[in-house]
């Protein structure tokens, strides 16, 4: 493995993808501590000071979990990436139901150039929520001590004696909703260029990034809870211990039932070409147990996220809205809501992105069939029903995993909204895991291309690993590449000479 991570740098087109990607994760964390325009920045400091002194391991609900996830913490300290990617899933989940409901979109998705126009209407759909969502965040800088993740802000206002917003008026507003959309619109492109000429997918790594950036404050939490805190009992400190050998198991599990699959035996009838034979072998179909990788989770946290803040923005004094807000942020009942969705969208992907009856005449057009199986529409039926099978194993591994903080908090006492918890099972380290495996992958890939050995397999072992895909753009050029990390460079330079003056 040690060499494997030593011949990244021996590619030239390898080592410029990494270098693109960590040069778009620093601008993409640049960005969370660029205040929006109009907002006193000391006030936010100040706040978020007085945030670490007080700070406990069980403080932090379930929603401040998710918009951490998402945001990167740009939302609690009001930056330009305040949404951060949640407007694109949002929509993303929007136009995949409507295509698999609406004939005409479903019709499009499968015509030549139809993708690219339903991702043209996703980034239409994303402006329209960044939009709206960021009228709502506008609004809620006005009033920032009713906002669940600024808790405790208007103190801090109080003892200042100053305003988050010097100047509320309609003019500055209006500069906050323009700022914030086109903070996310950046962060889309960012996505999509990182998956293009990076390593991995852009967007699942702008949220990895983010939920590492949260990790070291969720670990200090740990340990000033179950170590430093006054009255800590060695029980406790044992429970600390649990929560390790938990997090080693669900790690494991994860990355097994990640890389799990049904291998389905495909047999190809002999057929000669001139002078020269050709099928006779058999060959495998790979089915994944979690077809739908993370995306289900994504998808289920998005949906449950929305309605809690529209209920914060337009009924924030409202009885019924305080009960149901306090229900979705991160009690039972989120829990409950969050794995019906998460079987939901399971289903749901894998009915849009997997199908039978195209592999099935795949097949059948080059001679191939399924031992004991007709070829035609009983071949199409058996794989449905394979995967239907799968579907339900991999769903109900996303639900366990996803309610391990759960179970984890009830072992060692920790409410079930901790923010601690979240980094020790559910999303955050399935998102972790999968993303982190999928770069894997990839990197081994062009690795294997070249004939380096790989994370797992030997260099020399020639197969499907030999032809990598001829349609992706390529790197940005290593001259474009210097221009940009010298750019970053001279960025951080002006930053800390900044906070030098300070």
């Amino acid at each position: 493995m040690i060499s494997a991570f030593a011949n990244t740098w021996k590619v030239p087109e390898l080592r410029d993808r990494i270098l693109f990607t960590l040069a778009m994760i620093v601008i993409v964390r640049l960005g969370v501590h660029v205040t929006l325009p109009g907002v006193d920045a000391s006030v936010i400091d100040a706040w978020m000071e007085a945030a670490k002194k007080n700070q406990s391991a069980d403080e932090a609900g379930g929603l401040q979990a998710i918009l951490g996830i998402f945001s990167g913490g740009a939302l609690q300290q009001a930056g330009v990436f305040a949404l951060g990617i949640m407007p694109y899933i949002s929509a993303s989940i929007m136009v995949q139901l409507m295509t698999a409901v609406v004939p005409k979109l479903s019709r499009l998705a499968r015509e030549d150039g139809g993708r690219q126009k339903i991702t043209q209407y996703t980034r239409y759909i994303t402006i329209g929520i960044a939009l709206v969502q960021g009228v709502f965040v506008a609004r809620s800088l006005l009033d920032p001590d009713s906002i669940p993740y600024m808790n405790g802000i208007g103190a801090v206002m109080q003892d200042l004696g100053r305003d988050l917003v010097p100047d509320p008026s309609m003019a500055w507003q209006a500069l906050t909703v323009l700022t914030i959309v086109a903070g996310t619109l950046l962060l889309m492109w960012i996505g999509d260029q990182m998956t293009e000429r990076g390593i991995g997918n852009g967007t699942s790594i702008i949220i990895t990034v983010n939920i590492i950036a949260a990790l070291p404050g969720a670990l200090l939490q740990t340990w000033q809870y179950f170590v430093q805190r006054e009255g800590a009992s060695s029980f406790e400190v044992m429970m600390l211990v649990v929560m390790i050998a938990m997090l080693l198991i669900v790690i494991a599990g994860t990355i097994a039932i990640t890389q799990a699959q049904r291998r389905i035996a495909i047999q190809y009838a002999k057929r000669v070409v001139g002078r020269k034979q050709f099928g006779g072998q058999t060959q495998y179909l790979p089915l994944k147990v979690n077809y739908a990788g993370v995306m289900p989770i994504i998808f289920a946290t998005a949906v449950l996220t929305l309605p809690t803040i529209i209920l914060t923005q337009v009924f924030p004094t409202a009885s019924w809205a305080i009960t149901m807000r306090e229900a979705l942020l991160g009690g039972t009942w989120y829990y409950v809501l969050a794995a019906v969705l998460i079987f939901f969208f399971s289903y749901f992907w894998v009915a849009t992105m997997f199908q039978p009856s195209q592999i099935s005449e795949d097949l059948k057009r080059n001679g191939g069939y399924i031992p004991g199986v007709r070829p035609g529409k009983p071949t199409a039926d058996f794989l449905d029903f394979t995967m239907t099978r799968l579907t339900f194993a991999g769903a109900i591994f996303l639900t366990l995993i996803f309610c391990v903080p759960l179970a984890v908090g009830a072992i060692v006492g920790l409410p079930p909204g901790s923010m601690v918890l979240q980094f020790f099972g559910g999303t955050s380290l399935l998102i972790l895991v999968g993303v982190v495996l999928d770069v894997m992958r990839q990197v081994e890939t062009h690795l294997l291309q070249r004939h380096y050995d790989g994370f797992l397999r030997k260099g020399k072992l020639k197969g499907r690993y030999d032809r990598l895909s001829q349609g992706s753009t390529g790197p940005t050029s290593s001259t474009a590449i210097v221009y940009l990390w010298a750019l970053i460079g001279l960025l951080l330079v002006i930053g800390a000479v900044a906070w030098l003056a300070k």
